[in-house]
């Protein structure tokens, strides 16, 4: 019980949680860019692989 006590007036663990909640925001944000960027690379890359083919 005075582990649990210890534990909930603690800033270390609420901090640790914050930083773990901003990295998982950030990586959810990351991924959703790269997929947005892949699709219009790849859409580009299509452009030219048409453009060049005979």
């Amino acid at each position: 019980m005075t582990f649990i006590n210890k534990l909930g007036r603690s800033t270390k663990a609420a901090t640790a949680i914050e930083y773990g909640l901003i990295a998982a925001l950030i990586a959810v944000a990351g991924i959703s860019a790269m997929t947005s960027v892949g699709k219009s690379v790849s859409t580009t890359f299509k452009t030219v692989n048409n453009g060049l083919t005979p």
